[in-house]
């Protein structure tokens, strides 16, 4: 692929932003079809069904919850009334009994399925107290005589079910990264004949060897080779580099990329599982997978509670079977501690903390979509920045103006007339430069938008050309070529000016560095955090950009597909690595890194395929993000300690160590512990803060 052309020349002629190249020849048996698309469809309604679902549950399990509680003997007793009458305790069965398979259900089913992986957590958790305490008491109204627990067994369901629909409240849909890949890509290609007649035929009929046909601006539907036809082509949904690429004979072409002012004729290369996205789809897929299997701290907190309920239990039933013979009593102890160990608060602890600090991310831009990467963000100790788009505004800037025999005033103003006709990235960062100086706007005539040379109009009577470096090696027209190497080096793009075949000076821009990138890596340094910043521009561009953010770290000339590569390395190091990026070249890497961050401004499938997106597409949210993560698991850490407390008092009490003393906690005195653990946790998860950017800068960004 022949792309290695004037890194620095006008995108109008002979321009590249540096010496990209596409992996699309590099991978092989990738599939993607309709079913792909029905999958990511059905997983983002699964989602929403979920929460539906819960929020049901909860307000029906809620009434039931009502009459459960006024039939209990024991809350009867605790309140000092009698409100017992004939059959009470068999309408009390009943109440509780669909309770238990209405309410309880989500959690015996999610326990079938943590028990099939041997990972007992939550569900497991919530299902043995809600079974052992519904067996018991049934046990309690039909054979056995005293104290049951259908009480615990409502309010335990009633608080799980409402922990459950807070959480998949505060948290964003699922992934829709495969299907935003999709919409990428045209459904129609011009497929030119052997007449040379050309016919609209939908993509997914293209053969390999067809020829098409690609209009100024359209999208190009699928890979190929150029034989014919000489234009730019924008790849920013592809690669996330903003500058356009002149694309000849000989070129390689990606469908997905959008074409510029030329016609493109080429050649088909690769169809189906071959083409580039569907090789970014095969990625994506890949490393979701393999990052799903990440537990959440609430998850691990729940396998060992399990572990303790289910011993403690056994513990305490053969102790007593052993030192009094009385089934009823061990029965009675066992069962007390088991319930005792699954604490309501534990229910709250964990989803009060994340609808808190979901709320708290939306405020300063952050939102959260994968609340288990996010809890792990905490252990970040290497972030990778995308440089164009995230570091950088992704958008041009006048960095440097040179006139001869005129005024840089006069010169800046007579581009801005000409590139006011254009749309190209190019002329929008010379307009906007213009705009910005308040340059009057002259009149231009005859202009003409020179494809693969530059631009040429008339003003004030002289005919005016806007060309590059190319264009004028090859009229041989002598400039400063020494002066352009080290505007080169700096990753810069030179235009230079024409009047009459006589050179009136240049205009370097380059892609502006946003304004809190520099603060923000600085931040993360100062956290012990090392960052590197990833890019496709070559060595000495890269690291021009590199000086001015103060980074140590920078791989350069990196090809799209190499960049998940790139985070497998530093996961090597035995780094948690968060990847931050904005193109759709980004999306493997995203998803492939611990903790994937897109920017907000980015294409839909870096968003879609992120686990956090900055709305406000400020690099200093990365630091705002990672200290969001580590307040909430110190305050998770911290409610987890305050739901499982009282268990190191009640379930040695519940189990009858103090017996032979007469101390034995009662049903009562476990339901007052359990409500102080639930209100201390409920005020404790309200407690959640974050330090915000304090600097006036910092703030400006965040506004922008």
């Amino acid at each position: 692929m022949n792309n290695k052309r004037d890194p620095v020349s006008h995108p109008h002629a002979d321009h590249t932003h540096s010496d990209h190249q596409h992996p699309s020849t590099t991978h092989r048996g990738l599939a993607h079809d309709a079913h792909d698309d029905h999958d990511a469809h059905e997983h983002v309604g699964h989602h929403a069904r979920m929460a539906t679902d819960f929020r049901r549950r909860f307000f029906l399990s809620l009434f039931l919850m009502v009459p459960i509680l006024v039939l209990s003997p024991m809350i009867q007793m605790f309140l000092a009334v009698n409100w017992r009458f004939p059959g009470d305790s068999y309408l009390l069965f009943g109440l509780s009994t669909a309770l238990f398979l209405y309410g309880g259900w989500p959690f015996i089913k999610g326990s079938k399925d943590e028990l099939a992986e041997k990972s007992p957590a939550m569900m497991t958790l919530i299902s043995l107290a809600i079974v052992v305490a519904y067996l018991y008491s049934s046990l309690m109204v039909f054979f056995l005589e005293g104290s049951d627990f259908f009480w615990e067994l409502a309010t335990l369901l009633v608080i799980m079910l409402l922990g459950h629909w807070i959480e998949m409240r505060s948290v964003m849909g699922a992934s829709r990264a495969l299907d935003a890949l999709v919409k990428l890509m045209p459904e129609e290609a011009h497929v030119i004949h052997e007449d040379g007649e050309t016919m609209d035929m939908p993509v997914s009929s293209l053969q390999t060897g067809d020829q098409i046909l690609v209009k100024p601006g359209e999208k190009i539907p699928i890979d190929g080779d150029i034989f014919a036809g000489r234009s730019t082509v924008n790849e920013a949904m592809i690669t996330g580099e903003a500058t356009p690429v002149e694309k000849l004979p000989g070129d390689e072409i990606v469908g997905g990329s959008i074409n510029g002012e030329g016609i493109l004729k080429f050649t088909v290369s690769k169809t189906g599982d071959e083409t580039f996205v569907s090789q970014v789809i095969k990625l994506v897929r890949e490393a979701q997978q393999s990052k799903s299997k990440t537990q959440r701290l609430a998850d691990v907190a729940a396998k060992w509670l399990f572990y303790i309920a289910v011993s403690a239990g056994t513990i305490t039933f053969i102790t007593w079977m052993l030192a009094t013979g009385e089934l009823g009593f061990a029965l009675e102890r066992a069962v007390t501690v088991v319930i005792i160990s699954c604490p309501h608060a534990l229910g709250l602890a964990i989803p009060l903390v994340t609808a808190m600090s979901t709320g708290l991310g939306a405020e300063q831009g952050l939102l959260i979509r994968n609340r288990a990467a996010f809890e792990n963000g905490r252990k970040t100790d290497a972030v990778i920045f995308d440089k164009t788009g995230t570091l950088t505004e992704g958008s041009f800037g006048v960095t440097d103006i040179a006139a001869i025999d005129r005024t840089e005033h006069e010169l800046l103003e007579m581009v801005f007339a000409i590139e006011s006709n254009s749309e190209h990235p190019i002329a929008k960062g010379i307009v906007a430069e213009g705009k910005k100086r308040g340059l009057k706007l002259k009149p231009v005539t005859d202009y003409q938008n020179l494809t693969g040379q530059g631009l040429k109009a008339t003003i004030d009577g002289q005919e005016i050309l806007i060309v590059s470096p190319g264009y004028l090696r090859t009229q041989q027209i002598s400039f400063d070529e020494t002066r352009l190497s080290e505007l080169s080096a700096k990753g810069k793009t030179v235009i230079y000016i024409l009047a009459n075949r006589k050179l009136l000076g240049f205009i370097a821009l380059s892609d502006i560095i946003r304004v809190n990138a520099r603060p923000a890596i600085d931040a993360l340094h100062a956290m012990g955090i090392d960052v590197y910043m990833v890019t496709g521009d070559n060595q000495r561009a890269a690291q021009a950009v590199a000086s001015q953010l103060g980074l140590k770290h920078v791989m350069a000339e990196v090809l799209p597909h190499e960049k998940a590569l790139k985070v497998d390395e530093i996961h090597h190091l035995g780094k948690f690595v968060a990847m931050t990026g904005d193109g759709v070249n980004d999306a493997p890497a995203l998803a492939r890194a611990d903790l994937g961050i897109a920017i907000g401004a980015g294409t839909d499938v870096a968003i879609e395929t992120a686990d956090v997106i900055l709305v406000k597409s400020n690099p200093q949210d990365v630091v705002n993000l990672i200290k969001l993560s580590r307040a909430t698991y110190r305050k998770m850490v911290q409610n987890l300690v305050w739901a499982t407390a009282y268990n190191l008092i009640a379930i040695p009490l519940a189990a009858g160590v103090l017996f032979n003393q007469g101390v034995v906690i009662t049903p009562a005195l476990g339901a007052v512990l359990m409500s102080m653990s639930t209100v201390i946790v409920a005020i404790n998860a309200r407690l959640l803060q974050v330090d915000k950017p304090s600097s006036p800068s910092l703030k400006a960004g965040m506004e922008r």
